[in-house]
């Protein structure tokens, strides 16, 4: 796959050199064969070992582990789940969408539980998020969505508003209105997290096989270039890299996402700035932007707007976008006044998630074939992966558990258009977001183009 261009802040500071593990010997078998190392590979890896000892269990991964997005994300372990209300009660009911809903929330609380237990130093801290409303429109779309909430069984417990001098309280941001505050999402650090989830589960017993390229999936078998792995189960945890395996070019777009990070800050500038609680932060603009404050005390700040590319190719180059690194330290001085405009920015990175066409994320096992599959996060893949990582496990051993019945199992997306139509289509739905929210500085009124291109990037 080739390795990226520019270096993650994640990847600098954890304390640890990235030397591959071994590749794959040769043709092999195994009970469950796990294609990737990210989040969703080991969190199954995990809960597999876990829920049976017996189990053989091999993870094959194409560069090392934590490579692609479990490794290079902005460190929100949250509650917040890619598919629609509508779509999960279309496909359940409104009892069975909040259940979901309850067990994300659940599930930052039990990754931070896997973390003490584990002793992997994730720099988890529980410390909500705060999406500020920072214009007329904001406002409306954020009580909006308060309203639905509570309408929907959601509390102020799990959703609530803030005042202006409550925002402030939390984060000191320029010209806010308001804001919502959730509890249920942790600042971590996601490359610590995905590097001491292999640790454990090889120390457990799993085979993790890096420097492996698998060049297709087959029913109940790997094809990789070291020979074919058998095995009763395979597990696709491959979310952006997805479209490289041979008939799943349209399955999932892999569309990137870039982020930057400062210079860790004296404690006079979060005298100025906030964040005392750790909590992560947005805003209610349309092109979506999100930050923490790291550990050692610099703010990661990432946010969409680079183009997806034709054919979803992914090379390292696409990683780097100079224009999209420059708007995001940009936003970030605009957003946050007390940085100071002669802040340093010491790392910028990016890289590719994954998006299926009706942006709904799906887990499942065909049992007829052995096939597994798990991925379609939106950028919501942190918590979301340990969900689904806990749902295959039961799956796979066949537990009647409370997971297994959650509306996202078993659902399976349309194909993305064939190309020109998914290039031009996505990239017209991020040209149209980013208008939006020029229209709505300009005007002080919702946006009429986001009303229209709502039904293109949402499926």
């Amino acid at each position: 796959m080739g390795r990226a261009l520019s270096v993650s802040l994640w990847q600098d500071t954890l304390g640890e050199p990235v030397s591959p593990r071994r590749p794959l010997p040769g043709p092999a078998s195994y009970d469950v064969a796990v294609v990737g190392a990210g989040y969703t590979g080991l969190w199954t890896a995990y809960y597999l070992r876990r829920a049976d000892p017996r189990l053989r269990i091999a993870v094959l991964e194409a560069e090392h582990a934590g490579f692609g997005a479990s490794g290079r994300n902005g460190g929100w372990c949250s509650a917040l789940f890619p598919t629609s209300w509508s779509r999960l009660v279309a496909a359940s009911s409104p009892a069975e969408a909040l259940r979901l809903h309850r067990t994300m929330a659940g599930t930052v609380e039990e990754v931070g539980r896997v973390c003490a237990e584990e002793g992997i130093d994730a720099g988890f801290v529980r410390g909500g998020t705060v999406t500020l409303a920072r214009s007329g429109p904001q406002v409306t779309r954020l009580r909006a969505e308060l309203a639905e909430a509570h309408g929907r069984g959601f509390t102020a417990e799990d959703l609530r508003w803030l005042d202006a001098g409550e925002a402030a309280d939390v984060l000191v941001a320029r010209d806010v209105r308001g804001a919502l505050f959730t509890p249920h999402c942790a600042r971590i650090h996601p490359a610590r997290l995905v590097r001491g989830l292999a640790r454990v589960v090889e120390a457990a017993g799993v085979d993790v096989f890096e420097q492996t390229p698998v060049r297709e999936l087959l029913p109940r078998a790997v094809r990789t270039d070291a020979g074919t792995v058998t095995a009763d189960v395979v597990v696709r945890a491959t979310e952006g890299w997805t479209a490289r395996l041979p008939g799943a070019r349209r399955a999932v777009a892999p569309v990137y996402s870039l982020m930057v990070a400062t210079e860790p800050l004296p404690p006079s500038a979060w005298d100025r700035i906030g964040l005392a609680g750790r909590a992560t932060f947005t805003d209610g603009r349309h092109v979506i932007v999100y930050g923490q404050r790291t550990a050692d005390d610099r703010i990661a700040f990432g946010g969409r707007g680079a183009p997806y590319h034709l054919g979803s190719r992914i090379e390292p180059r696409f990683d780097a976008e100079p224009a999209v690194f420059a708007m995001l330290r940009d936003t970030l001085r605009d957003l946050l006044p007390g940085l100071g405009a002669d802040v340093a920015f010491t790392h910028a990175w990016g890289g590719p998630l994954g998006i299926a066409r009706d942006w709904a994320a799906s887990v499942g096992l065909d049992r007829r074939t052995g096939l597994a599959w798990a991925g379609g996060y939106v950028g919501d893949g942190v918590g979301t992966s340990n969900l689904a990582g806990r749902t295959l496990a039961d799956l796979v051993t066949g537990r009647d558990s409370d997971l297994v019945t959650l509306p996202w199992v078993g659902h399976r997306s349309r194909r993305w258009e064939p190309e020109p139509l998914r290039w031009l289509g996505i990239n017209a739905g991020l040209r149209a977001m980013r208008l939006a929210d020029a229209e709505e500085h300009r005007t002080g009124r919702p946006s009429v183009v986001a009303r229209a291109m709502s039904p293109l990037v949402h499926g």
